[in-house]
């Protein structure tokens, strides 16, 4: 029986993403006022850009491909600002 090793990307993607996981918790217990939400989503949008060219191998897909991965990732934002919007106006 072979055993099985995952890929060293593999591997730097997951560390790379415990550590961003520790910088998110950190970043809660420091005072930065309207710099935290910055920073929080400035890690966030690290986190899923790893993880969108690690772990569903873009990097290796063609330019269709990431033409569609693109347009669902418009779609997402449009849907957060519309939730955001939703929540910033409410008396």
């Amino acid at each position: 029986m072979t055993h099985w090793r995952p890929p060293l990307p593999l591997v730097g993607a997951w560390l790379g993403l415990l550590a961003l996981l520790a910088l998110t918790v950190t970043l809660a217990y420091v005072p930065l006022g309207a710099g935290n939400a910055v920073v929080a989503l400035s890690i966030g949008t690290v986190k899923a850009g790893l993880v969108a060219v690690i772990f569903m191998e873009l990097r290796h897909r063609s330019g269709l491909t990431l033409v569609f991965a693109g347009a669902g990732l418009f779609w997402l934002g449009i849907f957060l600002w519309l939730g955001l919007m939703d929540f910033m106006t409410r008396t």
